[in-house]
Order: structure tokens, then C-alpha cells, then sequence
């Protein structure tokens, strides 16, 4: 974000302190006081030639140092009571009916309009202020006229169709893994795809199979996130309950919580968003630090971009498409998760303590729910509060979508090179091209303290910069009571010349006021769970270039599904190898104690071993496999007995499948000539008994029979 935008950003954060300041409420002034200093240190930093702009910066910060006692000691507005909110309730309804009605779907607006109607009319009965009584009446009548108007509407259409040809209305269309999406179904065959349709979300019926497998994780269900979702319903007559109930909380959630509340249990004035602030974020004990650093990160390039990452994944939203707080309390958050953006659906229901305070992340303006809800979100996906942690690679790419890289930065990583890669860091950045975390390993207590940083912690990287071979990262921790203590820390005298604070517009005296009054949280260290593994191929020469991917799993137990996705910056073409396999035969056998000899080692029991005999009826390749319990060493033997052609012809004498292996090894051959083969399937050692499976493929018919 440019300088005059961080100016602009600035004004109208100031205008908002002040005039929340003047009607006396201070808690959102201060919230707002903060936002300004924030947008003025960073218009500095972008090259403000504002003047006095450290002496503005002071003064609000000064402006939320006065009004801290205030805040403190300030009684809040009372809550609004059952009543009131059951109106909000309905006139949320309205304007989703609204909606719509706008969009031509009559029978969905009839029915939000006839529930606001109830709702209105139930609780007019129900309350004696005559103000809140006229609001719900008023309300209700423009509900029902706008209802009948559009059941008249609908019925004369429906007399013009009975003796007219049927107009061309436009078909809702239903995309592939859309609402009715289920593990149960049975796997869909992929239609023809509509111009009109978005690319994404053309799925072949093998796709569609692996993304139906993955959708369950945790014991939820999670759709893949298609255009129909948009139609979600949001608005209900009570509050919306999560039908996959409470989130399990972790043991120290549980040594502290009281309750769980929504909003409106804690706010007079819930808001979605009042500003996208990296620095209002705080974390509290979810031990999800890479996930808050994640957020945050999002956060700070969606307001130095002007670009909506974050904003842009929740639900509802407006027309302008910003999310709104919606009453009923249900939110549709979209993360990308096993390969694909998924929905997640929560409701606004969040732990608190014995005093009101939330025991999960949340913004510093309290009204404002954007944090603790996207965190509920991935908590949700996660399996509940009592979360291990992760780190940044799988979170951001969680909220964002973006290519996931993680560079080892420590001395055992041979490969790390300090230059290129801040080089590459720091170019990328300001270019706005990459979003960076950053994590501390495992350090001692006595390091922590000294440096002012936390073991196995997550960091957000709010900038880069350079000056005359100093490097700077500008770092945000989740945790607010902790800051740095070493070298260029606020506290550092020495280091800090006149020159630097200039060329960085920082001030280390203003450093000192901002983002550090919040208690320390419990929290455990992150565990590295990543599944994302990137490989990346860089072209030196010009040229058409081939290259062959091979996706391998070690020490295989069962099959695990994934997604493959290839980035480019030229044109590519991606396809699976077509398999020379057309025809495949399974024969099992149970390789009892008498009949399973053991290897050629042992010659006296060899004989022992099982004979199968094929027969080929013309040359081609053939790939045959040997499949047994894992802890069976496993090989076998090709022998040729005759081939059809010119005497002596033989292709080979005998093939082996190469050294033992545990529980599976294989024989491919390109080209085997038409004939009768033997093959003896062996373990390591005699008198080992279990169920053995040999698979033939080939490209052309075979006869296969055991030999007694």
C-alpha cells in the first residue's frame, strides 16, 4: 500500500477515534487511536513526507494511554434483551428475502418472508415497550405485503404457462459435489461441461471418487466448495445451532471455562469487521500460534494490498461482497483442505471464562469477530481447541490457497543459502508476491528470556528491509506481553543512530506504547504435520523439456489419497502415463507350511515352492506381482519352458525379481515373446505359511494353472 493510502487510512481511523472519543465510548476509540498510529508508522515507513507525522503518532498514542483508566473502569451499555434481538433476527430474514427476490428465486423469499413475519407478530406479544412493539409491526406488514405480492405474482405466471408455450427461464444449475454431495452416494459420472462453467470445478469421475474419500476428517463431513454454495442459507427465526455440536476444548480451556455465549451475550454492537488489523489480533491459550501468525500475515497484506484474502472467505456477505454479522449466528467459512476449498459451517458460540473473557483468539475491539470465528473454523476441521498446532506452510495455505514452501533456516540445512534467500525474501515481498511466517526451534528457557523470544514459536513477518548491509525483519508475535530483547530492540540505546530511526521511520520511544499490555497465555509448542510437499524444476535452457513425476509412499500400510496441482510460469501440459496394461489376472494361494520351501539357499525344501504356469499367446510386455504379509520376505522366478517360433528362440532362461522384499516385489519385462512360462513364488525362509497373491498384466490374453 502506497503512502497517500496509509495517509487516507490515517484521517479516517483518527475521525473514527474521536468521534467515538466524544460520545464516550472509549473502548472503540482506543481500538481506533491504535489504528491510526498504526496506519501513520507505516505511511512513514512507506516514504510519508507528511510533517510532524512522530508528533501525530505520540499524540494518539498518548490520546490511548489516557483513556486506558477509562476503559477499564467504564460500565458498558446493557445488553440487549430477547426481544430486541428476535427484531434484529427478522429483519435479518427480510433482507436475505430481499435477496432473493432480487435473484428471481420467489419461493425462497416467500418463505424467509412468512418466518419474519412470524417472528415479528410472536414477539410483538411478548414485549410491552410500544417503541420495539411498533418496529416489529411495521416490519411484519412490509414482510406480508411483499409475500403476497409474490404469491399473486407467481400464480398468474403459473395461468400464463398452463395456456402459453414455456418461457426460457434460466435452469439452476447443480455443479458437480454440490449441496447434495454425500459419502454415501455412489460415484457420480461426470457430465458434459457448460461453457458458462468455471474451470475449477471440472472433476473427472476419478477425481471426484479421491475427493469424496478425504471429505471426512475428523468424523465431519466437508464438501469441496462449489458455486451453489453461494446460496447457503444463513437467515432462521432462532439461533443457529452447529449440528456437530460443541468444539472439544483443551485442558486448559476446560480449567478455566464457564460457558459457552455468542456475541450478543458479551456486545451490545457485534461487528463482522471493523478494519482488517494484523495488530488487533491476539492470541490467548489455543496453542495455534502458526495459525494466529498466519492470520495476522493475511491480515497485513490485505491492508497494504487492498486485495481481500481474508475477507473474501467468510459468510455472509453483503452485495459489495464484505462478510456482515448475521444474527441468527450461522458463518460458512471456505478453507482449502485436502486439495480443494472446502466449506466449513460453524455457529457463533464461543468459550469464555468465569469473567467474560473468550478462551480463543480474538480482536482487540471486542465487538469485532472476525478472528475468533475463522479460528473456530479451522479449530473445527482440526478437531476442536485441543489442538496439537501445526505450522505456517499448512495454515496459510489453509486460508489463502497459495503454493505452501518451507526453507529450513538453521545450520544442519546444507543447502541454505543466507544471501540468495534473503535476497529472493525480500524482493518477493515488496512485490507482494509471497506471505511470511517465520518460527523459532527449540531453545532453553534462559535463551528465551534473555533474547525475548519463545521456543518452537510462530512469528509473523509484517516487513523486510535493508540498510547499508543490515538486514531487518519486522516481526509480530501472537503473544503481545513478549517483544524482542536483543540487538535493534526498542530498548536498544546503542544500536539505534539517528540515521537508521530516519531511514526506517522508527521510533523505538513509540515502539515501547504499542501492542504490549496483554497478559502472557498458556500455550504448547507446534509439531511439524505438514502435507504438503513441494518439488520445483527450474529450466536452464530453452526448449521443449520433459519430465516424468512419480508420487511414492514409503513403507506403504494403507492408501493415502492426494491432490497434485503444477504451477508454471510457461506453457505445460500435464497428463497421466497411459499404462501398456490392458488385462489383469489375480491368482491366491494359501502357502502352507508343507509347500512353502524358502529360497535357492535352500536346496533340500526349494523344491517345495509352488509352480504357476502361464501361457502367452502373442509377444508384448508383461508385469507380474507378488503381494504377502509385511513381515514375509518375498521373491520369485521366471522360467521359460517353451516359445513359439524358431527353435531355440528363448528370450531368456530365467528372471528373478531381484532381492527379498517385505510383503511385495515385482518382475517387469517390455517384451516377452509368445510360449509357456513357470514361475516359482518363494519366501526367505522354509515353512513360512500365509496368503500370497500373484497379479499378471499384460496386453494380451493368458492362461495360467497351477503346477501340482
Amino acid at each position: 500500500m502506497d503512502a497517500t493510502t496509509l495517509e487516507l487510512d490515517a484521517v479516517k481511523f483518527a475521525q473514527l477515534a474521536v468521534q467515538r472519543d466524544h460520545s464516550g465510548r472509549y473502548q472503540e476509540a482506543v481500538f481506533y487511536y491504535k489504528e491510526a498510529a498504526q496506519a501513520l508508522i507505516y505511511a512513514g515507513m512507506a516514504g510519508s513526507n507528511l510533517e510532524n507525522i512522530q508528533e501525530k503518532i505520540n499524540e494518539y498514542l498518548e490520546r490511548v494511554q489516557a483513556l486506558h483508566s477509562a476503559v477499564q473502569s467504564q460500565n458498558t451499555d446493557p445488553l440487549k434483551s430477547k426481544q430486541q434481538l428476535d427484531l434484529e433476527r427478522a429483519h435479518f430474514l427480510v433482507t436475505q428475502a430481499f435477496d432473493e427476490d432480487d435473484k428471481g428465486n420467489a419461493e425462497e423469499a416467500i418463505e424467509l418472508y412468512s418466518e419474519a413475519v412470524e417472528l415479528c407478530l410472536k414477539t410483538a406479544t411478548e414485549t410491552s415497550e410500544a417503541g420495539l412493539q411498533s418496529k416489529l409491526k411495521q416490519l411484519a406488514r412490509q414482510a406480508l405485503d411483499r409475500a403476497e405480492a409474490l404469491k399473486e405474482s407467481m400464480s398468474k405466471s403459473s395461468q400464463k404457462k398452463s395456456t402459453a408455450a414455456k418461457p426460457n427461464h434460466p435452469v439452476r444449475t447443480f455443479f458437480p459435489l454440490g449441496p447434495d454431495f454425500s459419502l454415501n452416494d455412489k460415484p457420480q459420472t461426470i457430465r458434459a461441461v457448460q461453457a458458462s462453467e468455471p474451470q475449477g470445478q471440472r472433476y473427472t469421475a476419478e477425481e471426484i471418487e479421491v475427493l469424496r474419500k478425504t471429505s471426512k476428517i475428523n468424523g465431519i463431513e466437508y464438501v469441496p466448495f462449489m458455486s451453489v454454495d453461494l446460496r447457503e442459507r444463513f437467515a432462521f427465526p432462532m439461533p443457529f445451532s452447529d449440528k456437530c455440536g460443541k468444539l472439544p476444548l483443551s485442558p486448559k480451556q476446560k480449567a478455566m471455562f464457564a460457558k459457552w455465549v455468542r456475541p450478543d451475550d458479551i456486545t451490545n454492537n457485534p461487528t463482522m469487521i471493523y478494519t482488517v488489523s494484523s495488530f488487533s489480533i491476539k492470541q490467548t491459550i489455543v496453542s495455534d500460534c502458526s495459525f494466529v501468525a498466519s492470520l495476522a500475515i493475511s491480515a497485513a497484506y490485505e491492508r497494504r494490498y487492498n486485495k481481500k484474502l481474508i475477507t473474501s472467505i467468510i459468510y455472509p456477505q453483503n452485495k459489495k461482497g464484505e462478510p456482515e454479522y448475521n444474527p441468527c449466528g450461522k458463518y460458512m467459512v471456505k478453507l482449502h483442505i485436502n486439495g480443494v476449498p472446502r466449506k466449513v459451517i460453524i455457529d457463533d458460540q464461543l468459550p469464555v471464562d468465569h469473567s467474560g473473557e473468550l478462551l480463543c483468539s480474538y480482536s482487540n475491539n471486542k465487538n469485532e469477530l472476525w478472528v475468533s470465528l475463522i479460528e473456530k473454523a479451522y479449530m473445527k476441521v482440526m478437531g476442536g481447541y485441543d489442538f496439537p498446532g501445526s505450522n505456517s506452510n499448512i495454515d496459510l495455505h489453509a486460508l489463502t490457497g497459495w503454493i505452501p514452501e518451507r526453507i529450513a533456516m538453521h545450520s544442519d540445512n546444507q543447502a541454505f543459502d543466507k544471501e540468495s534467500t534473503f535476497r529472493i525474501l525480500h524482493q518477493r515481498f515488496h512485490k507482494g508476491d509471497v506471505l511470511i511466517t517465520t518460527a523459532t526451534g527449540v531453545m532453553s528457557e534462559e535463551e528465551g528470556e534473555k533474547w525475548g523470544l519463545v521456543p518452537t514459536h510462530a512469528y509473523a513477518v509484517l516487513d523486510i528491509r535493508e540498510y547499508k548491509g543490515l538486514r531487518f525483519l519486522q516481526l509480530k508475535n501472537p503473544w503481545s506481553h513478549l517483544r524482542w530483547k536483543g540487538r535493534y530492540s526498542e530498548n536498544d540505546t546503542r544500536n539505534w543512530t539517528p540515521d537508521l530511526q530516519k531511514y526506517l521511520n522508527f521510533d523505538p520511544r513509540t515502539a515501547q506504547k504499542i501492542d504490549n499490555a496483554d497478559p502472557p497465555p498458556y500455550i504448547d509448542g507446534i509439531r511439524i504435520n505438514s502435507p504438503h510437499y513441494l518439488t520445483k524444476i527450474k529450466l536452464t535452457s530453452p526448449g521443449p523439456h520433459t519430465f516424468t513425476l512419480v508420487v511414492s509412499q514409503y513403507e506403504k500400510q494403507n492408501t493415502i489419497h492426494y491432490t497434485i496441482r503444477v504451477y508454471s510460469m510457461c506453457k505445460f501440459t500435464f497428463s497421466k502415463i497411459p499404462t501398456p496394461y490392458t488385462i489383469s489376472k489375480r491368482v491366491n494361494g494359501q502357502w502352507k507350511s508343507h509347500s512353502a520351501g524358502g529360497c535357492g539357499n535352500f536346496r533340500d525344501t526349494y523344491k517345495n515352492n509352488p509352480i504357476y504356469q502361464f501361457q502367452l499367446d502373442k509377444n508384448g510386455p508383461l508385469l507380474i506381482e507378488l503381494r504377502g504379509p509385511r513381515q514375509y520376505s518375498v521373491g520369485f522366478e521366471l522360467i521359460t519352458v517353451s516359445t513359439v517360433g524358431e527353435p531355440g528362440s528363448y528370450g531368456f532362461q530365467k528372471k528373478s525379481s531381484g532381492d527379498y522384499r517385505c510383503g511385495f516385489c515385482y518382475l517387469e519385462v517390455e517384451n516377452i515373446f509368445a510360449g509357456v512360462y513357470n514361475i516359482i513364488p518363494t519366501t526367505f525362509l522354509p515353512q513360512q505359511e500365509g496368503p500370497f497373491f500373484l497379479d499378471f498384466n499384460s496386453t494380451y490374453p493368458l492362461k495360467v494353472s497351477q503346477l501340482q
